[in-house]
């Protein structure tokens, strides 16, 4: 299939012009234009670059890309990633903010559905954007607890709040940031993925229950069904790259 072709899939699908993002969304890098597989994976780095070759993708699709707020010049690793794709016709295509904010595959949307919950109301804004989605659940904090480990592992969570869970928030990634406001919006539990010292303090003073994934973890699940869209409606060979980061 044209590499054209996929890029104005995806840009429509996800709206990738529609974002203020401090990511350079949509096709970051131009390889071969003829593409019969694509691999997916959260992160660009050498490694997922390397493992894209090794099976045999033509191009490679990522929620964190490798331009962020532009290019001023093009030395070290940016330089030698660069190299590396371009020598090897593989295209890159980044979709940060568009990803987690989708309402049908986003990962925030994917991971209330993991919990049985329907996104119902837009939260957590970014840069006059809410990126995030909450919904409604009759459920204990134990028991979503235990569902999310189940799919993840292990995770990591603060209880400050009641036992008791009706209003469900999601922001993945680096959503501590939104522990007030969700607090003003009556949420009881605030699920992201990676936590900061500073928040502890935050959500106990604001009475609130924390889950925390991991960055990577919470935003595998957006890939995965990006992944799945794009196979069924492209046609195309498709395989997502694990490649954990512990964090």
């Amino acid at each position: 299939m044209d590499l054209k072709l996929i890029e104005g899939f995806l840009d429509e699908y996800l709206n990738v012009h529609g974002f203020t993002d401090t990511s350079t969304n949509g096709l970051q890098v131009e390889g071969s234009h003829d593409v019969e597989k694509i691999a997916f994976a959260v992160d660009a780095s050498m490694q997922s670059f390397t493992y894209a070759l090794e099976c045999e993708a033509e191009m490679l699709v990522v929620h964190h890309g490798i331009i962020w707020n532009g290019v001023d010049r093009i030395t070290g690793l940016l330089k030698e990633r660069l190299k590396f794709l371009l020598e090897n016709e593989l295209s890159l295509y980044a979709a940060h903010i568009p990803l987690d904010a989708h309402p049908e595959i986003g990962n925030n949307a994917m991971i209330l559905r993991y919990i049985g919950v329907e996104p119902e109301d837009r939260f957590g804004d970014y840069k006059g954007t809410k990126i995030g989605y909450a919904g409604y659940a009759n459920s204990e904090f134990e028991e979503i607890l235990e569902i999310l480990e189940d799919r993840f592992g292990e995770v990591g969570y603060m209880k400050f709040g009641d036992d008791y869970v009706e209003k469900i928030a999601v922001v993945s990634g680096r959503g501590a940031g939104y522990i007030e406001e969700a607090k003003k919006e009556g949420v009881d539990l605030l699920i992201t993925g990676e936590i900061e010292h500073s928040a502890y303090h935050t959500a106990k003073d604001c009475a609130m229950n924390i889950i925390y994934l991991g960055h990577y973890n919470s935003e595998t699940p957006g890939v995965k069904a990006l992944m799945n869209i794009a196979g069924d409606k492209l046609g195309v060979e498709v395989e997502f790259l694990d490649i954990p980061t512990d964090l």
